[in-house]
């Protein structure tokens, strides 16, 4: 096998992308075939609430990457999102199977599915499980047990659930609409990270955070893996209805102007004053300052509105998303992170963004661009390349660890690669 195409779809709030790409697996190299993107009407705060609507929007994705394409897309990589996810802290132990004791496959299968054995609600069950460490004999600290010898394996892992029946209406959706789940639904904060983190950032320490169109992720990685997240019902839709209200404007106008004016830079409100040639009004006075011939020039019919306004409404609604951002990283204690912060997602294109997080959470702070496919690097495409590479990345290691499982069950393990 040279090479694979895989398809990916990143179900969001507002909007469903999706992504076919075919890797080279002797240059490496990853091209992408097709890329569409469809608004979706079915979702609530990041999950699945109508899934006939979702299912329309997921079959106009698939039909139009099939066209441009080429090829027909039976089975596709997906995300899952939303406040439904959880992690818990878990535990488990085993013997060491092995007469001459050495740790084989087979074990650390064991210990993880013992860590599993947790009692959880009817309503709620577990996508996988992450280990954090390994214990051998008490000895812990282990980042890979396999081959090691000791006569007693325990695993300190985090479980990734969700609640039963947001992952029944998105396997819904994608039944409806002809599209099989390869390799199980993967949490979007997995996702985003394979695809904008390196592993050094992952050892060092960092944070990453997904700002969505109505959620927001936090997820801390400490020693290479995933230490735990948190999810917010906060996004860059909540500042769209914010601008709606406050200057009694239609979602649609309100969307335009935070796009072409929302900002949180000081300096960006001076530039569009000084764009108006009879700029003599004083800049306290916030009723008094249109964007006349900034509007008349786009042909655009939006209401007066100052500048500083604007800017005070966007800024508010991103202190909330920090105060949020620093209880969960209080909550979950985090150690110093070297790596600092990145952020990502269709919210992270507010200019000022990166300034005032470096003010609020007091971390080195950046754009997490995607890496891994050249000429691919928008935020808002990070869930949906990581998606592509978790299972280019598995791909990879089947060629070289052939299994008799075969390709979709290999791909079930998918969090393996997640391993410390």
């Amino acid at each position: 096998m040279k090479s694979f195409t895989l398809s990916a779809f990143d179900v969001g709030s507002y909007s469903i992308k999706g992504l076919v790409a075919k890797k080279n697996f002797s240059s490496g190299d990853i091209q992408i075939l097709a890329q569409a993107e469809v608004a979706c009407s079915g979702m609530r705060n990041g999950e699945v609430a109508r899934p006939e609507r979702v299912a329309e929007s997921l079959l106009a994705v698939k039909e139009e990457l099939g066209k441009k394409a080429n090829l027909k897309i039976r089975e596709a990589m997906f995300n899952v999102n939303g406040m439904h996810l959880f992690s818990v802290a878990s535990q488990g132990l085993v013997s060491v199977s092995r007469a001459d004791q050495k740790i084989s496959y087979e074990d650390v299968q064991r210990v993880l599915r013992a860590a599993q054995a947790i009692h959880l609600p009817s309503n709620k069950e577990v996508l996988d499980v992450l280990p954090q460490e390994y214990i051998i004999d008490n000895d812990g600290s282990v980042k890979n047990p396999l081959g090691l010898k000791g006569i007693r394996l325990e695993v300190r892992a985090l479980l990734l659930g969700i609640f039963s029946p947001v992952l029944e209406n998105l396997e819904k959706a994608c039944s409806s609409a002809g599209l099989g789940i390869l390799g199980g639904l993967i949490p979007s904060p997995l996702a985003v990270a394979r695809s904008v983190l390196s592993q050094e950032h992952k050892e060092l320490g960092c944070l990453v955070i997904d700002l969505g169109a109505t959620t927001t992720s936090v997820s801390v990685f400490e020693q290479g893996g995933l230490k735990d997240f948190a999810i917010f019902p906060i996004g860059s839709a909540h500042i769209t209805n914010d601008i709606a209200i406050c200057l009694r404007t239609e979602i649609a106008t309100a969307e335009v102007i935070k796009k072409k004016y929302g900002t949180l830079k000081s300096t960006a409100i001076n530039k569009i004053l000084n764009k108006k040639q009879k700029a003599k009004e004083s800049f306290h006075n916030q009723d008094e300052n249109p964007l006349e011939e900034i509007l008349a020039q786009e042909q655009e019919i939006l209401p007066s509105f100052s500048p500083k306004l604007l800017k005070n409404i966007v800024e508010d609604r991103f202190n909330q998303l920090f105060f949020e951002i620093q209880k969960a990283v209080k909550r979950i204690n985090v150690q110093p992170m070297p790596a600092g912060v990145f952020f990502t997602g269709g919210g992270s294109a507010m200019p000022g963004l990166v300034e005032l997080a470096k003010q609020k959470l007091k971390l080195p702070c950046r754009l997490g661009y995607p890496k891994g496919v050249i000429g691919c690097d928008d935020p808002k495409l990070a869930t949906c390349l990581g998606l592509l590479l978790l299972g280019f990345d598995d791909l990879e290691e089947e060629r070289e660890m052939p299994s008799n499982g075969g390709f979709k069950d290999k791909l079930k393990r998918f969090f393996r690669i997640f391993l410390p």
